[in-house]
């Protein structure tokens, strides 16, 4: 793509903030058709449209973080295999390929080309996570898988609808072969529905400006986000910054914890991340592609250079990464994916800890670092129909300079992501929450507190089976500059007649009728001496009940 002639500052805007609408507009577009509560209500899914090197052109702005990385590679996927001349109207791309997006094979990408004057001049493309894709994994959290041949169907860059013509033997393969497939296919439909929309956005955008005007203010965007982030990291202090933490473990290997190593390095303007300490691949689904280092760096990167502009490719052109093959973060095929988002935000806390003692006031403490959440399924009693309940757990986020952290909110990783309504939880599928609220005492103490994990009690009301994928126990969320560190991840398990016993890592658990479940997330680390903090808000915070009388003599200092 290159520009041909100046942009005009007013046209600039115009364009620049219509591809932004675009993408809003199939995200809502996919969020009201879909069919599972992981798309249309948890929101796991992002939209965006594409150029025809597979750079970002835009994304919708409650995209999932961690999908910063790949859309454009899917599509380079499609291209190096179809050429631009092998496309052609009402053309719809499936993908999914381990080797090439990096990522579990539930996150499906579709993307359709857009089309000007007989030629491809852009792609719109959308990722979802599937409520299954077949294989072994049902649901969140198995542990149990060591190769992506178990994790379900690979589909790399599949025209199923050629020229508006589907592809029913294609269609039929999928059907067949995943757990639910009303649900997902009603999703598959849902992401083509929303892929439509970005080419006819796409082509009044260009009969109205031009191909040449379209372009050019496309480039220009990219330009002025590149200055932006250049600009800020000019202004950090040359030199490179290291940081080491852990994971807990693989899922397998439970007494084996993981090394999460980075080094920054920033030279001028340039911002380089290097993951070569990392550690191995794992023998398990706890890995990702070359994608899910980049998607962390990448996030990392805008949190610190320009977290509230629009995503574009300009904004990552000053970032560099180094991630050797072999490591968690770029393991080689045929490995397991299935939890690949799980080191995630790990790995972007340690990021930023690297570089907390040359960026004072601006590094926050560290927030829950999982992924948290819970997937139960099982087969109806009287129906006989399948089911799999998957939530999204909140938790503490860390103090920070100007203020406490936030309480009950995602990880790092998952931007706009919510949790499943519990009133939808208990209408659909055989369980009661008999609690979801937030967890005392579990931000970190701190002048500026860290902010709270919560408590869910889920009760079987029929047989069930759960998974269970919990992080981050060896490696609380820390505090800085004198913080207290925020409570760990806990979950405890009650069957009746036996003892209630602590669970972390664990796949297929057998839950009876009356057997419950505690989920307890971590809150985030504190910030800054907790003696320091104004008496007037640790009174706030008893009265709120976020702390106990307790914490407040013994970590405060409080007196009443």
């Amino acid at each position: 793509m290159k520009p041909l002639q100046s942009v005009n500052p007013i046209t600039l805007e115009v364009v620049t903030h219509s591809l932004i609408a675009f993408a809003e507009e199939m995200a809502l577009s996919l969020c009201k058709s879909a069919y599972n509560m992981m798309v249309y209500e948890v929101r796991d899914f992002c939209c965006g449209l594409i150029d025809t090197q597979g750079n970002m052109i835009c994304q919708n702005e409650g995209g999932l973080p961690i999908f910063l990385a790949d859309l454009g590679i899917a599509v380079m996927d499609g291209i190096e295999r179809y050429g631009l001349e092998g496309f052609k109207p009402g053309d719809v791309i499936i993908m999914n390929h381990a080797a090439v997006c990096g990522q579990h094979l539930n996150n499906v990408v579709i993307y359709t080309p857009c089309f000007h004057e007989g030629q491809v001049v852009a792609f719109a493309a959308n990722r979802a996570h599937w409520v299954d894709i077949g294989g072994l994994r049902t649901g969140f959290g198995n542990v149990q898988t060591y190769e992506i041949f178990h994790e379900g169907i690979q589909m790399r860059s599949i025209k199923l609808y050629d020229a508006g013509v589907r592809n029913d033997g294609v269609w039929q393969m999928i059907h067949d072969n995943i757990r639910f497939p009303d649900a997902s296919l009603g999703d598959l439909r849902a992401q083509i529905a929303a892929c439509q929309i970005g080419v006819r956005r796409m082509a009044e955008l260009h009969k109205r400006y031009s191909l040449e005007t379209v372009n050019a203010c496309i480039l220009e965007s990219w330009d002025q986000s590149e200055r932006q982030a250049r600009e800020v990291v000019s202004n950090m202090p040359d030199g490179v910054y290291t940081a080491h933490t852990r994971l807990d473990s693989d899922g397998r290997q439970l007494t084996v914890p993981l090394d999460v190593r980075v080094a920054v390095t920033i030279k001028g303007s340039d911002f380089t991340i290097d993951y070569s300490e990392m550690n191995p691949q794992v023998n398990g689904p706890l890995n990702s592609g070359f994608s899910g280092g980049l998607s962390a760096a990448r996030v990392a990167y805008k949190i610190l250079t320009m977290p509230k502009a629009p995503v574009n490719e300009g904004c990552f052109r000053a970032l560099t990464l180094i991630s050797p093959v072999g490591t968690m973060l770029n393991a080689r095929p045929p490995a397991a994916l299935g939890l690949w988002s799980i080191a995630l935000p790990t790995v972007i806390d340690t990021i930023l800890k690297a570089l907390a003692p040359v960026l004072p006031g601006v590094i926050p403490a560290a927030h829950k670092g999982d992924m948290g959440g819970c997937s139960f399924y099982g087969q109806r009693e009287v129906s006989k129909d399948r089911y799999v309940l998957m939530n999204i757990f909140g938790g503490g986020w860390g103090g920070r300079s100007q203020g406490d952290g936030e309480s009950a909110a995602v990880s790092i990783c998952q931007g706009d992501v919510r949790n499943t309504p519990v009133e939808l939880q208990e209408i659909h599928y055989p369980f009661l929450v008999e609690y979801h609220r937030l967890r005392q005492d579990s931000g970190g103490a701190g002048e500026n507190r860290g902010g709270l994990g919560i408590e869910l009690k889920y009760q079987a009301l029929e047989k069930s089976t759960v998974n269970v994928m919990l992080e981050r126990l060896l490696e609380p969320p820390w505090g800085i500059n004198g913080g207290g560190q925020g409570q760990s991840n806990h979950a405890t398990l009650a069957n009746q007649g036996s003892p209630e016993r602590a669970v972390t890592k664990e796949s297929n658990i057998v839950l009876n009728k009356g057997d419950t479940i505690v989920f307890q997330t971590a809150g985030g680390g504190g910030y800054g001496d907790p003696k320091k903090r104004p008496a007037d808000k640790v009174k706030d915070d008893l009265d709120q009940e976020y702390i106990s009388l307790q914490s407040a003599h013994a970590l405060y200092g409080y007196s009443n």
